[in-house]
């Protein structure tokens, strides 16, 4: 009587190759960075749902809210530490975006390009734990905000109070 021994299928560390397909390349981009292309565009035009509201205050609105979000994933951590440095940071992100909104535009642009230099920073450090998915996607969505509205700005399309 033989016995079969089930063999483990091998696994590969890293990034899977990018197929020559647009479906093979679609695959390769991480989910993150991909939510956050939409979650960006939705973002950039959300001043439409806030029609009563200068635009620049919507878009200053946001980057309180994607700022304040570490504070919460710094509680769920846990460390003092790391609680106030978050929340000294998000207290950064909230004065920028509160001179933006009688400032200039180019604000709201620099305080979001610097939110995702912070969440690239966050992705390398790992400073707050245990949120891997969190700052590529949300890097992503400050990014695709940043350049919208730097094409805005650049071209003459008003959106800022």
């Amino acid at each position: 009587m033989s016995t079969v021994t089930p063999t483990a299928c091998p696994r590969r560390a890293g990034p899977q190759p990018v197929t020559s397909t647009p479906r093979g390349r679609l695959r390769a981009l991480p989910v993150p960075a991909i939510c956050g292309v939409a979650v960006g565009a939705v973002q950039a035009i959300s001043p439409l749902g806030f029609w009563w509201l200068e635009p620049a205050t919507v878009y200053a609105l946001g980057l309180t809210l994607i700022a304040a979000i570490y504070i919460g994933f710094s509680v769920a951590d846990g460390r003092w530490q790391v609680i106030a440095a978050e929340s000294s940071v998000a207290g950064l992100f909230v004065v920028v975006a509160a001179v933006s909104v009688s400032g200039s535009a180019w604000l709201l642009v620099l305080g979001l390009a610097g939110h995702g230099l912070k969440d690239l920073w966050q992705h390398r450090t790992q400073f707050v734990r245990n949120m891997r998915w969190w700052p590529p996607f949300c890097a992503t969505v400050d990014w695709v905000v940043a350049a919208i509205l730097t094409t805005a700005i650049v071209t003459g399309v008003p959106f800022h109070g």
